[in-house]
């Protein structure tokens, strides 16, 4: 395994041109996958979790054109796939694994899904379960409850209404998946959310991307969404892919420590994304926010001219769960102990994040309290201890969280090459707005 070294760093200060949306990117490569028409598409993100994607619409026989890394044209397949035998593997892509779940085992194909092993740890039954009551026929082919999955044509069903229950406290991705799933069928649709509903503001971002391809959606409240029988996806035409806001998090946080300013550009203040939020929580910490249309800026709390730190805080990280893995980092840099709460979705993710968060903190010398869904992290009194060593568990967002621990002191990030699931350039790009 190989590792990166990161030196002590004390000022950031410059602009990133953000890369595009993973969750975006994905949502929208699956609705012109799916769509009447043809769909050009710019700004895609060029990423593991795209590729995989990719790959698995072209593998099901849907025509995509790149035009260069992040422009393709894609011709749509009408509500169907031309393919209708396949073995697709997805990865470690949730945002690609649980959506394709949801469509194909809509349709009248013969399908199996894999991914590499912490895929197959990371459960699904509640999309499952969710979609055998519209009768779709899916498999376990190993532990149940986790994929990988067989799916074979659904059993057509007599009533003019699909009606499912869905529970909300694991996944919002199991809501998605239903969500784009679900017209298709051209019935009237109506999804029951079971429990509360987390990491809403995806949720948001899923309907917000199906009304660009012409499907809308009636929500009532968080515990409620009907589909309107006969809607149809249908392409917009030429659609451009917002900036990713989780990964802004990394340079507004850089901003807020090391004296700045850091603009991120691509994303603003009119953003779709839930992770935009993440400003305000820096905001509370005491840095100074700015944004534009298109721009968000941070810099450090300042009086006068005298530097003063930013200040702890207690939060509910319900929706920003991505984002507030960058405050837990940040915590490391301000005054008194800071608590994450409702982030019990951590353990679910590319690792059990609550845990391995809580692990490397430690190596900085950070007191640590885990609980089941929260974490409070008490900074060192002395600094952080130099030259740890923190492990990144395959998990692309540990990478670039602890890169931030270098304005405290040096340090090593080992399998730095993770960020290639949703940003191959961060290193190259932290390392253009960070100086001694």
């Amino acid at each position: 395994m190989n590792s990166l070294d990161l030196p002590h760093v004390r000022n950031a200060h410059g602009a990133v041109q953000l890369p595009g949306s993973k969750s975006i990117s994905n949502r929208i490569l699956l609705l012109a996958a799916l769509a009447e028409g043809t769909t050009l598409i710019e700004d895609l993100l060029a990423s593991d979790d795209t590729e995989r994607m990719l790959e698995a619409l072209i593998k099901l026989g849907i025509s995509i054109t790149p035009l260069d890394p992040h422009t393709y044209r894609i011709v749509g397949g009408k509500g169907a796939f031309p393919i209708t035998q396949a073995d697709l593997f997805l990865g470690n892509a949730g945002t690609a694994f649980r959506p394709l779940t949801a469509v194909l085992s809509l349709l009248q194909g013969h399908y199996r899904l894999s991914g590499v092993a912490r895929m197959h740890e990371r459960p699904i039954a509640d999309l499952v379960d969710a979609l055998r009551q519209l009768g779709a026929d899916i498999t376990y082919l190993g532990e149940p409850g986790f994929p990988p999955l067989e799916i074979k044509p659904i059993h057509s069903s007599n009533t003019d209404r699909n009606s499912v229950t869905v529970r909300g406290d694991v996944s919002s991705q199991f809501l998605t998946g239903l969500l784009m799933a679900l017209p298709l069928s051209k019935k009237a649709s109506v999804i029951d959310v079971a429990g509360t509903l987390i990491s809403q503001p995806y949720i948001e971002l899923t309907l917000a991307q199906m009304r660009r391809f012409g499907v809308k959606v009636e929500r009532n409240g968080w515990q409620q969404f009907v589909i309107p029988a006969q809607q149809v996806y249908r392409s917009p035409g030429r659609i451009m892919v917002e900036g990713d806001a989780s990964s802004a998090s990394y340079f507004l946080a850089a901003g807020a420590i090391g004296h700045g300013p850091v603009r991120v550009q691509g994303v603003g203040r009119d953003s779709a994304q839930g992770d935009i939020q993440f400003a305000t929580a820096l905001e509370k910490m005491g840095a100074n926010i700015s944004m534009g249309e298109n721009w968000i800026e941070a810099s450090s709390p300042v009086n006068g001219y005298e530097k003063k730190c930013l200040r702890g805080i207690d939060l509910d990280c319900n929706h920003i769960p991505d984002a507030a893995m960058t405050l837990a980092v940040v915590a490391l840099f301000a005054e008194g102990a800071t608590t994450l709460r409702n982030i019990a979705s951590w353990r679910l993710k590319e690792t059990d994040r609550l845990t391995a968060m809580a692990h490397e903190l430690r190596k900085l010398g950070a007191t640590i309290e885990e609980g089941h869904d929260y974490l409070r992290i008490a900074p060192p009194s002395d600094g952080l201890l130099p030259h740890a060593d923190i492990d990144t568990y395959d998990d692309h967002r540990m990478a670039m969280c602890f890169s931030l621990a270098s304005f405290g002191a040096p340090l090593r990030i080992n399998d730095p090459d993770c960020v290639a699931k949703t940003f191959p350039d961060y290193f190259k790009e932290f390392s253009r707005i960070v100086f001694p």
